[in-house]
């Protein structure tokens, strides 16, 4: 993502047929860590999230409740926003698709676009899922029935129906992706959409007379029995927000954006959207990022299991500030993540409370000891230029990172200067300082770890608003652009101050503070029970023989690497996301890093049992292994003769 002088960052709207899970705070939480970066460097910064509120299934919903679909609407939508104010989200707008001007400006946008000639009128009849509010082809739908996303039980409809014409945009839309390389990411993102759209694009439904609930049709359209579709209704929010169809002054705000959502919306956003907006002649999005999902200590979350995370219990329960740095930090942008307790514990004892607030304490205690808490910053480039510049270079990489929604390695580079500060406090030694009488150098030692840590807490700011105030405040600063322009781009230090005495920022924590989810509680009760094998093994000269049944039972695939990148941490494993031909990438967590860098995976065709019961390794989900052989030589991977089709089945 480019930097302008206008931004204007979105969260998806978040349908308000429950309340807000994990999934949900990670898209914010994400969306409002770009937004708190863009106004520290001084850009003209719009945020806007919201919900979404019309369709078929908020009808259901609102019925089985005894409730108006405004009633049910009403309260849902609510405890988003609540949830957000709770966590200090710092949106500028948050927009309800009940708002009458949301209304008024998706009218407009099916005026023009009939206008364009772009709209008609005909009968559908297909598979529908009432819960993804969205029409199947035959050939997508699981055993001739079932949804493709959800798996839920589709219903025949035949109902008159306007539609667009989406197949008219199929060509341009490769053109626009083709031109566009970044617009999508990761950018193995867009190589799905541009296999889907390849195949063909057919003409999309966009109204409905089975149901009430939605937006009616303009008035001079005449046909008051249709309400629209409640995709077309719910992307138009990104551009009613700014008062499209209605006061229209913030619209200069569309110039410059990207797009948050989870991978599970991406067609709608990715294909939908940008076709609405081709018809409507409205300038295209700038990027589109979707990113993973999350399970749950290896298993998918689910209220049956018992293991939904509630972000609001684990926030209270570890610190809102450390709950988002875990979510930014524990999984690269684009894969799926896994919470677990156990890995939050470890990045707030080790990340957190080693690296950062340990290094605080240490410059209180050094300040506090040596020179009654006055830290000056006179004689650091004198005495330790080489450890200020390491630090600065690494601060001059991190822009890059960040807009290119690659925000667990902004901090993993965040980090590094912090490693700087803590070895220099090793090296250096300021107690035998003090000792030889090198008083001044002792005072320019203190002076550099002050300075790492508001330049870092400056940089962290957007992540941990909360915890990097308090950094700020000790360290007699505040953290706002003149002190990004001044410490960061200019690379000021800090002037004379007396460190006021803090807390320990990240207490050490022991065990487990929320409790088990039943579904690991049963896990515990219950003894795992042998499973029979239908199939049997013969031996002979000690060598264990299996039926060709048994051999058949593994699926292997030929996949192609589309993704790589570095577990933090480990010395062997690479976390991979390979394309085998499904639906969705298969994330394989491999330990070949000594043999292969991430660099070296990508593009790469592999061999992947594809069946495997999928694992958890250092806190990653992998759903997958990849075939190869070892010997005295080293490791080499089994890879295809020649190319081959994702997919391919081997055996």
């Amino acid at each position: 993502m480019s930097c302008h002088k206008k931004v204007y960052i979105t969260t998806p709207i978040y349908y308000v047929n429950d309340i807000a899970h994990i999934g949900h705070a990670y898209t914010t939480i994400i969306a409002d860590t770009l937004a708190r970066y863009s106004r520290l460097t001084g850009l003209d910064t719009f945020f806007l999230t919201g919900t979404d509120e019309h369709g078929q299934k908020i009808e259901h919903s609102a019925l089985a409740r005894n409730k108006t679909p405004q009633e049910y609407a009403d309260e849902i939508s609510a405890t988003f926003k609540n949830l957000w104010d709770d966590f200090d989200i710092s949106y500028d707008k948050f927009i309800r698709t009940t708002d009458p001007e949301h209304k008024k400006g998706v009218q407009k946008a099916f005026s023009t676009m009939f206008g364009n000639g772009d709209i008609y009128k005909d009968v559908y009849k297909g598979h529908y899922c009432i819960s993804c509010e969205t029409f199947f082809p035959k050939s997508q739908l699981v055993d001739n029935e079932f949804c493709p996303d959800c798996g839920k039980a589709t219903t025949i409809i035949e109902e008159e129906s306007y539609f667009f014409r989406l197949s008219k945009y199929q060509d341009r839309l490769l053109a626009w992706y083709n031109d566009n390389e970044n617009v999508i990411l990761p950018k193995s993102k867009r190589n799905e959409v541009i296999r889907f759209v390849e195949g063909g694009l057919t003409d999309l439904s966009i109204t409905r007379t089975s149901f009430d609930w939605g937006v009616k049709l303009p008035d001079n359209m005449n046909d008051p029995k249709h309400v629209m579709y409640v995709w077309l209704d719910a992307l138009m929010n990104y551009v009613t927000a700014l008062g499209y169809g209605d006061d229209e002054e913030k619209m200069d705000y569309w110039s410059a954006r990207v797009h948050l959502i989870g991978k599970d919306i991406l067609r709608f956003h990715a294909i939908y959207w940008p076709a609405f907006l081709m018809s409507l002649g409205l300038e295209l999005p700038k990027h589109i990022a979707a990113h993973g999902w999350w399970t749950r200590d290896g298993e998918k979350m689910s209220k049956s299991k018992g293991n939904v995370v509630n972000p609001k219990e684990v926030a209270d329960a570890y610190g809102l500030d450390n709950f988002r740095y875990f979510m930014l930090r524990e999984v690269p942008f684009g894969g799926d993540g896994d919470f677990s307790q156990k890995a939050l514990i470890d990045r707030i004892n080790s990340d957190l409370g080693n690296d950062l607030g340990n290094l605080l304490n240490r410059l209180i205690g050094m300040s506090g000891k040596y020179f009654d808490g006055k830290v000056e910053s006179i004689n650091v480039e004198k005495y330790y230029k080489i450890e200020l510049d390491k630090t600065d270079e690494h601060l001059n990489n991190l822009e890059p990172l960040i807009f290119n929604m690659q925000i667990h390695r902004y901090l993993e580079e965040l980090w590094r200067p912090l490693s700087v500060a803590n070895k220099a406090i090793d090296q250096y030694q300021p107690w035998n300082l003090m000792k030889e009488g090198k008083q001044e150098e002792a005072m320019a030692l203190n002076g550099l770890i002050a300075n790492i840590l508001a330049k870092v807490s400056i940089m962290l700011s957007p992540v941990m608003p909360q915890i990097t105030t308090k950094i700020a405040d000790s360290l007699s600063f505040s953290i706002d652009n003149n002190s990004w322009q001044g410490m960061i781009n200019d690379k000021n230090l800090l002037d004379t101050f007396v460190i006021e005495k803090i807390p320990p920022l990240f207490p050490r924590i022991e065990e487990k503070l929320l409790e088990t989810p039943e579904v690991e509680k049963k896990k515990k009760i219950e003894p795992k029970k042998e499973k029979k094998s239908n199939s049997s093994t013969t031996t002979e000269d000690g060598v264990a023989f299996i039926g060709i049944d048994q051999f058949f039972q593994t699926s292997l695939k030929i996949g192609t690497v589309v993704q790589a990148d570095e577990v933090p941490k480990s010395k062997k494993l690479l976390l991979l996301q390979v394309d085998v031909g499904e639906k969705e990438n298969r994330q394989v967590v491999a330990g070949i890093k000594e043999w292969y860098s991430a660099e070296d995976m990508l593009s790469t065709q592999v061999c992947v049992v594809a069946n495997l019961k999928p694992a958890k390794l250092m806190g990653y989900l992998s759903e997958g292994m990849l075939l190869a052989a070892k010997d005295s030589s080293g490791l080499s991977l089994i890879i295809p003769e020649a190319p081959k089709q994702n997919g391919t089945n081997i055996g």
